[in-house]
């Protein structure tokens, strides 16, 4: 915080300074109610010294007077400079869990501060403003103190600006200044780890079992390089060397990463109920668990949604290369601020996956109708291996359901389109169901619930 003469200091959330350009009538407006006493103590015994005569009384409301300007103007002409600074611990969370913010105060100024009082900005769901109070930092000091944050709602949270309060010894001014820039904290789903099991026989093991690019290519399929120095010599292509002139070697079988699509059913009108304990956060929840888990075993995941928003960004592919950490934490990010879609049907997730690609195929799906069970069922089609995660929301929110016998014939129609259904009621354990999806043609409802 920079203090030139007659100016008040302005801290820079960055480490660098800033002055205000305000006037003396900004620091006027800090009085406390304990200065702006003094002041009107002291004007009213000045009028009354006048009135009555009494000499004594008008020195008394002079100091009364005096004491709170003095204290305007030592406050206004402070002399040093503060910087600050604030790191998440991590930066990322999953919800229910708790994250550490650290702000670190700097005295870059040739002479100490006073009191400082210290005011984060925090949102209301992650807990109450943290405020801190401290003594005399001297010069080229720092200060550090930190707080601890916590929310049971998903979401993207702006902490700060970081407010600093300044205050003379006697509590007559206060004045407040801001740092200017914001951190954010993610709080993504909660993950269930899951256990491994095999949703195909041609990945057993998820990743033992996976189609090599070229096992069933031709000779006249293979694709050439040059020789290098310790290349395998039964290794060499006779009929390409004798063609280019130069020795020249077969190319490696590369494997060909497996690939998953997990698509999260998003529709307001497929899901009821909201917080933390409703059907649709279960289902953003089991979206990010599915997710994490294929990407650590290997598979290369894309996340799909009912409008047709698939993350990563990809053309036509099931997945797009790169870190499998920064795949998974793009999908956690993605999911942590997914929201209710205006969409009446699944119409848009299906025309991504008309394009035939292969592969795994997790849906975690609401309320489901009959056009919209003749779609979901159409999507098997066009996949190796699909699994369904259907929810009873009539049994997530207690409430009578409009066709008893429809939510069982809608899940046998998915089963004889060919996917593994898995039903899902309240209370319902992920792992549990996703031992459950293994078996091809059966679902098992959670433990305390029966399917209907």
């Amino acid at each position: 915080m920079s203090a030139a003469p007659g100016r008040a200091a302005v801290p820079a959330d960055n480490g660098e300074d800033g002055e205000d350009r305000g006037t003396l009538r900004s620091a006027l407006a800090g009085l406390t109610t304990r200065g702006r006493s003094f002041l009107a103590a002291g004007f009213a015994a000045a009028a009354c010294s006048y009135v009555l005569g009494q000499d004594d009384l008008l020195r008394v409301g002079l100091l009364l007077s005096v004491l709170p300007l003095v204290s305007v103007a030592v406050l206004y002409r402070t002399r040093y400079r503060v910087a600050g600074s604030r790191r998440l611990a991590p930066a990322r969370v999953p919800a229910g869990s708790e994250a550490r913010v650290h702000l670190r105060i700097d005295n870059v100024s040739r002479l100490p501060t006073g009191l400082l009082m210290l005011q984060d900005g925090v949102p209301y769901v992650l807990g109450p403003r943290p405020r801190f109070v401290l003594d005399r930092v001297e010069p080229g000091g720092r200060r550090e103190v930190s707080y601890r944050v916590r929310s049971d709602l998903r979401g993207r949270y702006p902490l700060g600006p970081l407010q600093l309060r300044l205050t003379d010894p006697f509590g007559m001014c206060e004045l407040t200044r801001a740092f200017s820039a914001r951190d954010v904290l993610t709080v993504v789903p909660r993950t269930d780890p899951l256990p491994p099991v095999r949703l195909s026989a041609d990945t057993p093991g998820y990743g033992e079992g996976r189609h090599r690019s070229l096992a069933l290519a031709g000779e006249d399929d293979v694709i050439p390089r040059g020789y290098r120095h310790g290349d395998d010599l039964r290794r060499v292509h006779w009929r390409s060397t004798a063609r280019y002139g130069e020795l020249m070697v077969r190319r490696e079988e590369q494997p060909q990463q497996p690939r998953c699509t997990v698509l999260l059913d998003t529709r307001r009108v497929a899901h009821r109920g909201a917080g933390p304990d409703s059907a649709f956060e279960w289902a953003v929840s089991a979206a990010a668990s599915v997710s994490a888990h294929m990407v650590e075993r290997g598979f290369s995941v894309r996340l799909l949604t009912d409008t047709g928003d698939a993350v990563p960004g990809m053309d036509g592919g099931a997945g797009a290369p790169g870190d499998p950490a920064d795949t998974a934490g793009l999908i956690l990010d993605t999911l942590a601020v997914v929201d209710h879609s205006d969409e009446p049907g699944l119409s848009g997730a299906y025309d991504v996956l008309r394009g035939g690609q292969e592969g795994l195929l997790v849906a975690v799906l609401g309320a489901l109708d009959e056009d919209q069970t003749a779609v979901v069922a159409r999507m098997r089609h066009r996949t190796g291996r699909a699994v369904a995660f259907v929810l009873d929301t009539d049994a997530w929110s207690r409430a009578p359901a409009a066709d008893p016998g429809g939510f069982a014939g809608r899940l046998r129609l998915l089963r004889e389109a060919g996917w593994s259904v898995v039903p899902v009621g309240p209370g319902a354990s992920l792992p549990g169901l996703w031992r459950a999806a293994e078996r091809p043609r059966a679902g098992t409802p959670a433990s305390g619930w029966a399917e209907t």
